[in-house]
């Protein structure tokens, strides 16, 4: 196969822990091609939606990961399959991305994750379509609302709807004396929509990133447990990631949730849950396939270049 791989600059990407790299190294191991395409190159014209991709060679080391070999303005048609894989902000400039991408489907492009399941999916509001497996959850602008919410609950989470990698998270108890000034933060002063949940104290044992591919759940998830003194597991706010196999909950909404997602495109989902509750739904770029698979075995990557196969024989 000829894939077009959407990334974050080359020189950004971490080799060493990047599942983008791992997904191209098992493909390139494979023999299929591997081309990267930065999402600002999209371009469409005359009916087509192209870029300059460029095809590269994949090595095992780190720091000299790849080479690029040719560099050429291509139609998207011109592969067998396009991996949508930059990270967010999801942004304007993003949700273009996304309307550009919509539009070399209809040409019969095959893109991975559907754009408009992209677009329709942000990562933070997906979860309350399924209600049954979140904790207490507030998704309000009002700083009057989410005031209400703080006193019932004591004990809350605040984030805003466009953030990633831990990235503006508070926690903010009942008596918290800065609750106002960052309710007013958060929300730009009642300007922004921001999601509101109960604080969920197992956190402590980790914040487990739950991977399906074709609707299937990958049997080890990597639990992000937090650093002493913090709330987020996230790895980049200093979470330590340990693989562990799905518990019977973790697999109940894994099971549940898995068909619904891959029905709409979404051939790569990461599932977030924290104890015994789901919090968030990520499709843009869902990572830990190097973690699980150094501490696991459960070769993540394969799964997926497995998969990919499958969609486009």
């Amino acid at each position: 196969m000829k894939l077009a791989f959407i990334l974050d600059p080359l020189d950004s990407l971490k080799a060493y822990k990047d599942s983008s790299v791992a997904m191209m190294r098992e493909a390139d191991r494979r023999g299929h091609e591997v081309h990267a395409l930065m999402r600002e190159a999209l371009t469409w014209r005359d009916g087509k939606v192209g870029g300059a991709a460029t095809r590269l060679a994949l090595y095992p080391d780190h720091a000299q990961w790849a080479a690029e070999l040719t560099r050429e303005h291509q139609p998207l048609t011109g592969f067998d399959a396009v991996l949508m894989r930059q990270d967010p902000p999801f942004d304007f400039e993003y949700v273009t991305a996304t309307w550009l991408l919509e539009r070399a489907e209809a040409e019969g492009a095959r893109v991975f994750n559907r754009p408009r399941a992209i677009r329709d999916h942000n990562e933070k509001v997906a979860i309350t379509e399924f209600p049954q497996f979140i904790a207490t959850t507030l998704v309000a602008r009002d700083a009057v609302d989410l005031d209400a919410f703080i006193d019932e609950m004591g004990d809350v989470i605040l984030k805003p709807l466009d953030g990633m990698g831990g990235s503006s998270i508070f926690r903010v108890a009942r008596s918290d004396p800065n609750r106002n000034v960052i309710v007013e933060t958060l929300t730009h002063h009642g300007a922004r929509t921001i999601m509101a949940q109960r604080y969920i104290p197992e956190i402590r044992q980790g914040d487990k990133r739950i991977l399906l591919i074709a609707g299937e759940p990958v049997p080890y998830c990597l639990a992000r447990i937090p650093k002493a003194g913090e709330s987020r597991g996230n790895l980049s706010a200093g979470g330590t990631g340990v693989a562990q196999p799905l518990s019977a909950r973790d697999r109940e909404i894994a099971e549940a949730l898995g068909p619904v997602l891959a029905a709409r495109g979404l051939l790569l989902v990461g599932l977030d849950v924290i104890g015994d509750y789901l919090t968030e739904i990520n499709v843009t770029s869902p990572t830990c396939f190097v973690e699980i698979k150094e501490q696991s075995g459960c070769d993540v990557a394969g799964l997926f270049v497995d998969a990919l196969e499958r969609e486009c024989p």
